[in-house]
This record gives structure tokens, C-alpha cells and sequence, in this order.
């Protein structure tokens, strides 16, 4: 049985796989347990060669990113920063693990008492195509510099990036089996869970991520889901609409809006929505879609007809219940799965815009009485990843932030992920966090320790 990678952007088969089969998951598995006995004592060690991983990065950053625009279609200069970004998080967590680390002394009634953060063992990562790098490697760095060894399950769409980053490794000099590519399609997700992986990570759509949650929870093994989103973008009354308009285009046609973190529903309070609108509108048709290749390109294809298809469908239903198209709303080209940004308003609750999460170019605006309403209406959804506030009054913005559902708020800025900063949502977007030593600590097993010279009268109630 093979597996078939597609260029979206021409529609050619790129190369095929075979997929992994039951036995080979649990050698692979098996070695990453050996190599964990090693791996985990020491973390001067885990520095060097994580450093060292982050120098390869930079040193085949222009071959890598050819892999993934290739492979998913964003724009050659995205893919570029991307990589870029992924060095970023190596320097950064193999600078500051020893600190996030370190033993906790706690006050007790013992002579002495500690709490230690040791790793778990295997950590199964079940990661997605659309930032295949970034997804993966932001995960490693801080699960590998707390001791843990990866076994990866890149996106079928994109599998030779995930090639790419265990060829990595092993440029770098780490140790067999610190970090494995497992090649395979869904079909060997379940095989993965079931073998002796101590936890696992999934990154991906809340369908699935479900049946993850299940899976782990019938094996008594952690995890964390980082899902879906539809992000909120309000803009408020008193906004620097020409600094939002140039955020809402930043923050929506991001990797084609192909980003769970993507602005993906506007609302826009009546006194700046014509003004917002229009300069958002404007520099929305200046953007450049074509080759990904190119330089000069804003806007690639989709990933695959699928998701093509499903932008199609959105918007139709959306112009079919009353919404008014400003810009955009087709397909383009002649081949390849392109789609126009897209500018879309007269949004109404009844609308499958209104309330799935749209993974594509399109912007969908509903403009409000007052910022009351906006906050009411984004917290009115299944989904609770991030938003973006934009307000000069900071004050206020606290205020509207703490009223968000959401696991992230950023004001007057896009929302990006951060390897300084948490990193999750909450309600169908998931639980747990990634990146930060918060997100380190989802993958570590947090000891207490405690030392008695004499045995201490105590009620030994549990």
C-alpha cells in the first residue's frame, strides 16, 4: 500500500510512499525507549546537539522550504521563515531548559523538600500539514531538552518534511532514536497509541482530536490537543483602523488562512466599520496570488481540492443565505487549487461561515452596535483558541480580554505563537499548552520529594 503526495499548486504527483507497517511502529518505538535510558541524563548533552540542530536548520533553510512549498503550497517566503523560526525555538529552549527545569525547594514540615520535573519517556507527535516544520519542531524542542524522545506522525500531505526533520537530527549528531519519522497515513495512528509510548501530542482538527483523547484515555495516557479555531479579530470604536486593516490582512490570508490561529471572524463596531471595511478591501485585492515559488507571491493554493472545495461551499452558502460578496469568491487558474481573498459581510448567525471553522482566504465581517455585542458574539462558538482586541484605550483592552473565551489574547497584533509565551486553547479547541516551560511541564512528570530525620506525628489521611 502506497501513499501519494500532490503538489497543490500544479496538481502533480510529487512522489510515493510505503506505509509503515504494525511491526515497524513498535521497533521503532522500542528504540526510542533505549535511546531515552541515555538520553535523559544529561542535559549539557541535550543542549549541544539541540544547538547544534538549530545551526542545520539555518544551514538547509532554502531546500526546506522548497520541500514544504512544494508539498502544501504557501508561499516560498513563508516557508522561508518558517524554518527560520524553528531555529529560533531550538536556541531558545536549549538556552533556558536548565531554569525551567530546575528543583523547586517548598516549605514543609520536612527537613527538606523538593519538587523535580523528570520526563515521561516516549512522546507520540501527531502533527499536521500547514505549518509542517514550525508544528512539529516547536512540540520537540522543549520535550526533548526535558529528556523525552520523539516518535513523529507527519501529515500524509506533507511527509517528506517530516523526513527532512529526522534527516535533521541525524546531521546533527544525535543519538539513533532520539528522534523518529514514522511514514503512514491514518491507518497506523491507532497502531502508534496503542504501543508503549508514555504520552501524546496531536495537533489537528477537533474531529479527530477527539478520537485521539479517547484512544489515549482507554491506555491511561496523557495528552494534549492543540485543535480548531475561529478566531474573533474586534475591532472597537476608537481602532487605528489603518493599523487594523493592515492586521486583518495579516492575520486572515496567513498561509492562505490555512492557520488555526488565523483571524478567521471579523466584527467591526458601525461608527468605523465603512472605513475599516474599505481600506480592508483595498489592500485585501493588492495581494498577489500565484506560483508559490515566486518571490513575489502572497498567496498560494490550498492544500488539496478538499479544502478547496470546502472554502467553495462556505461561501456559497453564506452569498445563498444573504451575504454580500465585496471582493473575491472564486477560484483561479487553471490548474492548481487557488482560491481569491475574500472579503465577505452580511454575516448571519444561520450561516455555516458564522459558526465552522473557515481554513482558507476568506474573511467573513458582521458589523456590530457596540463592543458588548462583538465580545457576545465571539464568545458565541464551539471554538476558544485565541483573539485579537484592537483599541488605542489598553485599559479597556484588558477589560474586553478577560472577557474572551479563549486561551490567548493579543491587542493590536495578530496572534502568533511564541516559544516565550503558552501556547492553547480551550472548549473545542482543545487542552493543554504548548511552548513555554508551561507547555514543557505537559510532557514532564512533577515529583515531590521530601526528607524526614524523624517520623513526624501526622493524621496519614489521604
Amino acid at each position: 500500500m502506497a501513499l501519494r503526495t500532490i503538489n497543490p499548486a500544479t496538481e502533480e504527483v510529487i512522489a510515493e510512499y510505503d506505509i509503515i507497517n504494525k511491526e515497524k511502529i513498535l521497533e521503532a518505538v522500542k528504540k526510542s525507549k533505549t535511546a531515552f535510558v541515555d538520553w535523559r541524563k544529561d542535559i549539557k548533552k541535550r543542549t549541544h546537539f539541540t544547538h547544534i540542530l538549530a545551526q542545520e536548520l539555518r544551514k538547509n533553510k532554502s531546500e526546506l522550504a522548497r520541500v514544504a512549498t512544494t508539498e502544501m503550497g504557501k508561499p516560498l517566503k513563508e516557508s522561508l521563515s518558517e524554518v527560520e523560526k524553528c531555529a529560533w525555538a531550538m536556541e531558545f529552549y536549549a538556552d533556558n531548559s536548565d531554569i525551567f527545569l530546575h528543583d523547586e525547594a517548598i516549605n514543609t514540615d520536612a527537613r527538606k523538600s523538593i519538587v523535580s520535573f523528570e520526563p515521561l519517556g516516549v512522546i507520540a507527535s501527531i502533527m499536521p500539514w500547514n505549518f509542517p516544520y514550525w508544528q512539529a519542531l516547536r512540540f520537540a524542542a522543549p520535550s526533548l531538552m526535558a529528556g523525552n524522545t520523539i516518535v513523529l506522525k507527519p501529515a500524509s500531505a506533507t511527509m517528506q518534511c517530516g523526513i527532512e526533520i529526522e534527516n535533521l537530527f541525524r546531521k546533527a549528531g544525535f543519538q539513533d532514536g532520539v528522534f523518529q519519522t514514522l511514514v503512514g497515513d491514518s491507518s497506523i495512528v491507532e497502531p502508534l497509541l496503542d504501543s508503549d509510548v508514555s504520552a501524546v501530542t496531536f495537533t489537528g482538527s477537533t474531529s479527530v482530536g477527539i478520537k485521539i483523547a479517547q484512544r489515549s484515555s482507554s491506555n491511561l495516557k496523557k495528552c494534549v490537543l492543540e485543535l480548531g479555531g475561529s478566531d474573533p479579530f474586534i475591532v472597537c470604536n476608537d481602532a487605528d483602523i489603518e493599523k487594523a486593516s493592515s492586521g486583518a490582512v495579516k492575520g486572515r490570508f496567513i498561509n492562505c488562512g490555512q492557520s488555526c490561529i488565523a483571524s478567521k471572524r471579523f466584527f467591526v463596531t458601525k461608527n468605523v466599520a465603512k472605513e475599516f471595511i474599505e481600506k480592508f478591501v483595498q489592500k485585501t485585492e493588492s495581494l498577489r496570488v500565484g506560483d508559490p515559488m515566486s518571490e513575489e507571491t502572497d498567496i498560494g493554493p490550498l492544500v488539496n481540492s478538499d479544502g478547496i472545495n470546502k472554502i467553495e461551499e462556505l461561501v456559497n452558502d453564506a452569498v445563498a443565505g444573504g451575504a454580500e460578496l465585496l471582493t473575491g469568491g472564486k477560484r483561479t487558474g487553471s490548474k492548481g487549487y487557488f482560491y481569491t481573498p475574500t472579503v465577505i459581510t452580511k454575516i448571519t448567525p444561520k450561516m455555516r461561515i458564522a459558526s465552522e471553522e473557515t481554513f482558507g482566504p476568506v474573511a467573513p465581517i458582521t458589523i456590530v452596535d457596540d463592543e458588548a455585542e462583538a465580545i457576545r458574539l465571539a464568545n458565541d462558538s464551539p471554538f476558544g483558541l485565541g483573539a485579537s482586541i484592537w483599541t488605542r484605550d489598553l485599559e479597556k483592552a484588558e477589560r474586553l480580554s478577560r472577557r474572551i473565551e479563549s486561551g490567548m489574547v493579543t491587542i493590536n497584533n495578530v496572534l502568533i505563537s511564541d516559544p516565550r509565551i503558552p501556547f492553547g486553547g480551550i472548549k473545542h479547541s482543545g487542552f493543554g499548552r504548548e511552548l513555554s516551560r508551561y507547555g514543557m511541564l505537559e510532557f514532564v512528570n512533577i515529583k515531590s520529594i521530601r526528607f524526614y530525620d524523624d517520623l513526624v506525628k501526622q493524621h496519614f489521611v489521604e
